[in-house]
């Protein structure tokens, strides 16, 4: 027999463990390659000019999301192919080969495509070697961005240890992941966001306080803020004091018409002059039948922009028009200016909208149908979408007023939206024909308004393919528009594209430079609203050559 002792037992043979421990987790490689080629995206061309600066700040914002992308893809693959080292080798060089000079390029062609942009807006081109920079800003931003994200991957891990003594291991790493989540977006939104929130309100608020150099409260009886008025200058706002005191004078009306004017009548409530919303309107109301509104030959209702405001090219083109036979009637619904109010109290617009409308209205169609004025209605960027919410759609405006112009649309604008969706077939999203411009047209310059129909529009929407505040959207993170699939707008750079999470930024980063654009790009549309009153409210006489003379009084530059 055999000895017990003398039997020898192996040990089970174990496999390699580096390969097999490595093939479940993501690579830095992965990561790092997906930043790069966010980067490089993040450099293309977008609607406006930019800084390299703001380049800066989009390339860091990007590469962080490039990155965390990366790292998902290379888990993805680690998690079912196996990656030998020599495979692994190949890939880090072949990265680091093509890397650099992608960079290298990307850097050298974003800056000329940025020059590209000044030219084709008539600004002058900024130097090519402040590009340089980019690089150095989109570090800083992302590796800030990163020790965030790892300051939160470290609670994650902090919590999930702490649950494991009496939740399975599994169970407690998803906990850990959904309580540090919800600990986080508690902390966003009851401090951060909320505290921000105060900030920005009391600021404004200060702002809204204050009056324009050179503005004076009005001595006319037909200015809210008069020493006449039932409203005082006081409680108008900083825009409203400006829009009451500010338009054409007679002479000048005079003078542009050759023949006797009136003085154009301005009425405005603000946030300080009634409780609420629906006080502001009916003390409105109360302006215009104290200064006589309802014998004028045009009340137009404006829908203010979020701090009260009032396009000043928009209300004089229309006081030219009509040689000062005109009122203008707007109330205030915020401190906080539009983007931030489109994001958190855009609400308040389309009640304002709504109610300052119906109240003109009811006490308009009172009146004798042969003994009231031509019912206008104007809006523009978040006042457009309040200014829509009067109304159900084109029957509604059709029976309830005798001309809208909405001027550079939000992307969320409701009415807006299904006209565009439901456009002619064949025509661009950019600058759409809905049934064939019986009712409603789009132009983005004069010429555009040219008749397509026999038909005087109702409706007139100004957009340009520049403006981001027509074009952004929370869906650019995912999903590319019909915009960016077809021919790109006139004063837009063919080579655009839309990127997953990237076109997104860049959007949102030219929404802070729409204003800043030059007269007839991006947010700023200058004399063309002069030729948008001709075509949805002409006098009796008026012709194109006027047209192109008022433009050129009220934007002699654009």
């Amino acid at each position: 027999m055999i000895g017990v002792e003398s039997i020898t037992v192996r040990e089970p043979r174990q496999l390699p463990a580096g390969p097999v421990r490595r093939a479940g987790r993501p690579t830095r490689l992965s990561g790092l390659s997906g930043a790069t080629l966010a980067l490089c995206a993040s450099l293309t061309p977008s609607l406006l000019p930019r800084t390299w600066v703001q380049q800066g700040v989009i390339s860091g914002f990007a590469a962080v999301i490039g990155y965390v992308l990366g790292i998902v893809v290379g888990w993805l693959v680690t998690r079912f192919v196996r990656v030998g080292p020599r495979l692994r080798r190949i890939a880090g060089r072949t990265a680091v080969a093509l890397g650099a000079p992608l960079l290298a390029v990307s850097l050298y062609e974003g800056a000329r495509w940025q020059r590209d942009i000044d030219r084709l807006m008539g600004l002058p081109a900024s130097p090519v070697y402040l590009w340089l920079g980019v690089p150095v800003i989109a570090a800083g931003v992302a590796g800030a961005l990163l020790m965030l994200g790892r300051g939160l991957g470290g609670a994650v891990r902090a919590v999930a240890r702490l649950l494991t003594r009496w939740i399975p291991p599994a169970v407690s790493q998803v906990t850990a992941v959904l309580v540090v989540a919800l600990l986080t977006a508690g902390l966003l939104n009851g401090v951060v966001y909320r505290g921000l929130l105060r900030v920005a309100t009391s600021t404004a608020g200060a702002v809204d306080q204050s009056t324009g150099s050179g503005v004076a409260a009005p001595t006319s009886p037909a200015r809210s803020g008069s020493p006449q008025s039932l409203v005082s200058w006081s409680s108008l706002g900083m825009h409203g004091r400006e829009f009451v005191s500010g338009g054409p004078s007679v002479q000048a009306l005079a003078q542009f018409n050759g023949a006797p004017a009136k003085e154009p009548i301005r009425a405005y409530a603000g946030l300080d002059s009634a409780p609420t919303v629906a006080d502001e309107a009916a003390l409105a109301v109360r302006e215009l039948r104290r200064t006589g509104a309802f014998s004028r030959q045009v009340l137009c209702v404006v829908t203010t922009t979020g701090t009260g405001w009032v396009d000043p090219k928009a209300a004089a083109a229309l006081e030219y028009l009509y040689n000062g036979d005109t009122a203008l009637v707007g109330i205030q619904y915020s401190y906080l200016p539009s983007w931030i109010s489109f994001l958190v109290e855009k609400g308040k617009a389309q009640e304002a909208g709504r109610e300052l409308f119906d109240q003109v209205y009811a006490a308009w169609s009172a009146l004798p149908p042969d003994g009231r004025p031509r019912l206008l209605v104007f809006g523009e960027s978040l006042g457009s979408m309040g200014s829509e919410a009067a109304f159900s759609g084109l029957d509604d405006i059709s029976a309830r007023a005798d001309g809208v112009l909405w001027v550079g649309p939000t992307n969320a604008n409701s009415l807006w939206g299904r006209l565009e969706r439901g456009r002619d077939p064949g025509t661009p999203a950019v600058l759409p024909t809905y049934g064939r411009g019986r009712v409603v047209r789009f132009a983005a310059k004069p010429a555009d308004l040219a008749p397509d129909s026999p038909d005087r529009p109702k409706v007139v929407y100004l957009q340009h393919a520049s403006d981001p505040v027509v074009w952004w959207s929370p869906k650019l993170l995912l999903h590319r528009p019909d915009w960016l699939k077809e021919r790109r707008g006139g004063d837009v750079l063919p080579s655009i594209r839309w990127y997953p999470f990237v076109t997104f930024l860049q959007l949102t980063a030219d929404l802070v430079s729409a204003y800043g654009a030059p007269d007839t790009h991006g947010h700023r549309y200058g004399g063309t609203v002069a030729a948008a009153w001709s075509t949805v409210a002409p006098p009796p006489g008026w012709s194109a050559a006027r047209t192109a003379q008022l433009t050129k009084v009220i934007a002699p530059n654009g």
